[in-house]
């Protein structure tokens, strides 16, 4: 499929347009669907400072806008690449660029997302895998479709060595279990996992709606509430509180529903956090350092 016949399923926003391209090939094809509009852009690349490649990606990077003629702004990072690594990355990466930022995730991911999600047991949210933090405008294209535009343009994109290895569990659902279900199942598990993810998101509307209306530290109205309403509710809370980058799962809202219920008095949650209930009240803290949460 030709370039030009894949912008009808772009969704970019309205005026000058700010890419987050870090050189790989979805990003690269993202760059030239938005060239291909004739869309006003700027290019940000973020450099890591952990991989061994970063250095080259950002000289391909900036080569490229520089070829086009198009503004290029880089932003250099410093991260320890120690456990959580791939959270704090992507915080960190969404800190540097600018509010709007155009990122190139693809049908491919947002299947990659609702798997990764469902087996976190992330609930509802999880599962609709509805990626708001930034402007997506190539989630209705497929890496096929990427590939297709690098390809049409004579354009060669960077290799993050790292989306190959398999201990990372996005690698290992992309290269491993993705391939495996098209092979158990003789179909393509791409569009349908979208599709499962946009009735999701649905339903998740209805349930939010409903959350919202809820008090998350009232322990009777969370006991009176339907559970999905009170469970979404607390995965709001406890995500906030925690400012945590992920949707919380569902063993975890399992834990702290005990201590709704009065089964337990305090349960631990996410990002070394804790739940307590007091006088009817729920309260989230810092857990201590040597202490289990109380039952």
């Amino acid at each position: 499929m030709a370039t030009a016949d894949l912008l009808d399923r772009c969704a970019f926003p309205d005026g000058e347009l700010h890419l987050g391209v870090s050189g790989g090939t979805d990003s690269v094809a993202m760059a030239l669907l938005a060239r291909a509009a004739e869309r006003p852009f700027t290019i940000w690349h973020v450099h890591h400072g952990v991989r061994l490649g970063a250095d080259a990606d950002a000289a391909f990077v900036e080569a490229l806008a520089a070829d086009w003629g198009v503004p290029f702004e880089l932003r250099q990072l410093q991260l320890d690449p120690a456990p959580n690594f791939e959270a704090r990355a992507r915080t960190a990466r969404y800190d540097a660029m600018p509010d709007g930022v155009c990122v190139a995730h693809t049908a491919n991911d947002r299947a990659e997302t609702v798997l990764l999600n469902l087996f976190r047991g992330a609930g509802l949210a999880g599962t609709a895998a509805q990626m708001r933090s930034a402007h997506r405008p190539i989630l209705a294209l497929t890496r096929v479709d990427t590939v297709a535009v690098c390809d049409d343009a004579g354009i060669t994109p960077c290799e993050d060595e790292t989306n190959e290895d398999t201990r990372n569990h996005r690698a290992a659902v992309r290269h491993r279990v993705l391939p495996e279900i098209a092979r158990s199942l003789g179909r393509d598990p791409i569009p349908i996992l979208n599709r499962h993810a946009d009735l999701i998101a649905d339903a998740l509307e209805l349930v939010e709606a409903s959350a919202a209306e809820l008090d998350p530290t009232d322990v009777e109205a969370l006991r009176a509430a339907p559970r999905a309403v009170a469970s979404e509710a607390l995965r709001s809370w406890i995500r906030a509180s925690a400012n945590e980058p992920y949707p919380v799962d569902g063993a975890t809202i399992d834990r702290v529903l005990e201590v709704v219920y009065g089964n337990h008095r305090a349960a631990e949650t996410v990002g070394g956090h804790r739940v307590a209930r007091s006088q009817g009240r729920l309260s989230i803290s810092v857990a201590s350092p040597d202490g289990q949460a109380d039952t």
